[in-house]
C-alpha cells in the first residue's frame, strides 16, 4: 500500500449545476490526483433519489462517500485506508451550512492507534457574525476525545477543511492580500466579507482563521509555506474578478498540530473558470509518520500538542 496519503479539498460549484456530465469529469479529475480523502462542498441535490448523486460519485471516484445534513457538504475515504468508526450528525447549532463530521481508524496505523477526526465545512456566505460562530463550533472537533484499549481518554489528532468565505490572517509570504474594502464594486459583497472592527471602522474579515487557530486548528498550508518557503502551499483558491475583489486564499485545510510533522506538501490545483469557481486544495502526508503519530502513548501524544 501507498506510504503517501493524499487529502483534497473541494468546493465543486454547485456540485455541477445538474449537469451530470460536467459532474462526472469534475471528479474523474480527483481521481487523477489519487486521493485518500476528498472533503467536498456544494453537494446540492445529492440527496435527492435515495442519494443517487452521491452514490454515482461514489462509483466515480472508487470511494466510500458520506453525504452531510441538508447535502451542503460530504467526505469520501478510500476504503483500504480509511474507516469509519462514528458519524456526528448534529455539528451544533449555528450551522447554516452543516458540516460532515466523521471519527474515522487509519487502517494501517492498526486497531489500536488512535483515530482521527475528519469534518468537511462550508461557513456561511453573508454572515461574518455567524461564521465566527460556526468556527467556534467547527473548534470542536479538536476537542473530541477517545479512549484507547488501556483505558486511557486522551484527545483525538483531527483534520478539517473547507471554504471559508474569509481570509486568512495576513503574514506569510505570498498569502495573496487582503482586499480592500472600498474597492470590492459589489456592494453587498462588502458586507458579507467584512465586520465592524474595535475602532467601529469595517476590517476584513479574518475571524475564523484566527478562532481555529486560537483552538489549536493549524493553518496547513500557512505552516508549510513557512517551514519550507514554499509559497506554492499558499495560492489562491478562488480568481479575482470584478465584483469580488482579487484573488484570494478562502479554502483552507486545518489540522491539530501532532499531524503536522506527517505533512509532506501542500499545493493548490488550479481549475477552468468554467468547471469551478473555486480550485483543489492538496495536501500530502507521510503514512508511515501518520501511523507513528497515531500510535504515540498518550503523556507522547500530549507533548506533541503542548503550546
Amino acid at each position: 500500500m501507498s506510504s503517501r496519503i493524499t487529502v483534497l479539498s473541494w468546493n465543486f460549484e454547485n456540485n455541477g449545476g445538474g449537469d451530470a456530465a460536467k459532474r462526472v469529469q469534475a471528479h474523474e479529475r480527483l481521481v487523477s490526483l489519487s486521493p485518500h480523502l476528498v472533503l467536498r462542498q456544494e453537494m446540492w441535490r445529492a440527496d435527492t433519489d435515495g442519494n443517487a448523486i452521491l452514490y454515482e460519485l461514489e462509483n466515480v471516484l472508487g470511494m466510500r462517500g458520506w453525504l452531510g445534513p441538508e447535502s451542503c457538504t460530504a467526505i469520501f475515504a478510500d476504503p483500504r485506508f480509511f474507516h469509519p468508526v462514528r458519524e456526528w450528525p448534529k455539528p451544533g447549532p449555528m450551522w447554516v451550512l452543516p458540516p460532515t463530521a466523521l471519527t474515522m481508524r487509519y487502517l494501517p496505523a492498526g486497531t489500536e492507534a488512535t483515530p482521527l477526526g475528519v469534518a468537511s465545512y462550508h461557513l456561511n456566505y453573508a454572515s461574518s457574525t455567524n461564521r465566527a460562530a460556526e468556527a467556534e463550533w467547527l473548534s470542536t472537533w479538536a476537542d473530541k476525545k477517545w479512549t484507547n484499549p488501556q483505558g486511557e481518554t486522551i484527545r483525538m489528532p483531527c483534520l478539517v477543511a473547507g471554504d471559508n468565505n474569509s481570509y486568512p490572517v495576513p503574514g506569510i509570504e505570498g498569502d495573496p492580500a487582503l482586499p480592500v474594502l472600498n474597492e470590492i464594486k459589489d456592494r453587498p459583497h462588502r458586507l458579507h466579507r467584512s465586520f465592524i472592527g474595535p475602532d467601529g471602522t469595517r476590517v476584513m474579515d479574518t475571524r475564523p482563521d484566527e478562532a481555529l487557530r486560537t483552538a489549536g486548528l493549524e493553518d496547513v498550508a500557512r505552516h508549510w509555506s513557512a517551514k519550507h518557503g514554499d509559497t506554492a502551499a499558499v495560492s489562491r483558491t478562488v480568481n479575482a474578478c470584478e465584483t469580488h475583489g482579487p484573488d484570494s486564499r478562502i479554502d483552507r485545510l486545518y489540522a491539530t498540530p501532532e499531524l503536522l510533522d506527517a505533512v509532506t506538501g501542500v499545493d493548490v490545483i488550479e481549475v477552468p473558470e468554467e468547471v469551478s469557481d473555486h480550485h483543489i486544495v492538496r495536501a500530502t502526508l507521510d503514512g508511515v509518520r501518520l501511523s507513528d503519530i497515531l500510535n504515540q502513548q498518550p503523556n507522547t501524544l500530549e507533548s506533541l500538542v503542548a503550546p
